[in-house]
């Protein structure tokens, strides 16, 4: 992919410019994930449901995003950022996200891990 040098520049003013209201947390060693599941045909609405609903008291949890795809009735996003790797691994063992694993599962076509990420900051992020 090139960059204009224009479109760079603004690009970079454009960051420049919203910086200070960005947490920033180089070095943190937080833990990401970007992931794709895909509802079973018309299941998706139910499926969210009970995605959203497993997200309670989660330690070291900063972000956890479940989003529909507006291209595919049936594909969820979940976009997560931890406090560090340990912190998610260790959620696998709380009830309520044990739960949601037991009711989503039936509904379940398929998923993907699309990337691991070990996130810098940004907008939103709690860091602490």
């Amino acid at each position: 992919m090139t960059w204009e040098r224009r479109s760079f520049l603004a690009g970079t003013a454009a960051l420049a410019a919203i910086g200070p209201g960005m947490a920033i947390a180089k070095g943190t060693g937080m833990y990401g994930l970007i992931g794709k599941m895909m509802a079973q045909p018309g299941k998706r609405a139910a499926l969210t449901a009970i995605l959203l609903d497993g997200l309670a008291d989660m330690p070291g949890c900063l972000s956890y995003v479940v989003a529909d795809d507006p291209a595919d009735a049936d594909v969820i996003w979940i976009t997560e950022v931890w406090r560090d790797k340990e912190s998610h691994a260790a959620s696998l063992q709380l009830p309520s996200v044990r739960d949601a694993i037991t009711r989503g599962r039936p509904l379940i076509a398929g998923m993907e891990r699309i990337a691991e990420t070990q996130p810098l900051g940004g907008t939103g992020l709690a860091t602490s």
